[in-house]
């Protein structure tokens, strides 16, 4: 079971990409490393609206800032990203783990019922 900070923290993230604008900015940076006004330019979202944005993302870890000369570039932040499969990933273990207990418990059950019916 996760922590109260890392519960917080998955939180921020997942709600950081709830917004369909923000997960909009958080594909184009998947692709490649963009500017805000590069953001801007292929979303009909202004340059101050993909700043906040932006702000909103790096806030939750899930993206970070390089500052090339004069130009700031966004990518997404490869630990942020880490933290965030490695927690969807121990859902989907617990998940497989509980189908599979349903799964043979089943088949014991059918095995069980088979056996008395075939009984003489």
């Amino acid at each position: 079971m996760s922590s109260p900070r890392a519960t917080a923290a998955h939180a921020r993230r997942f709600a950081a990409l709830g917004d369909p604008t923000r997960l909009a900015v958080f594909t184009l940076l998947a692709r490649s490393p963009l500017s805000v006004a590069e953001v801007a330019e292929r979303l009909p979202v202004s340059r101050p609206a993909v700043s906040q944005h932006l702000k909103v993302l790096a806030d939750a870890g899930l993206v970070q800032r390089e500052s090339l000369g004069t130009r700031n570039l966004y990518r997404p932040d490869p630990d942020g990203i880490t933290t965030m499969r490695a927690f969807i990933d121990s859902l989907w273990d617990v998940g497989l783990a509980r189908f599979k207990a349903h799964a043979e418990a089943l088949a014991r059950s059918r095995g069980a019922r088979a056996a008395k019916e075939n009984k003489p």
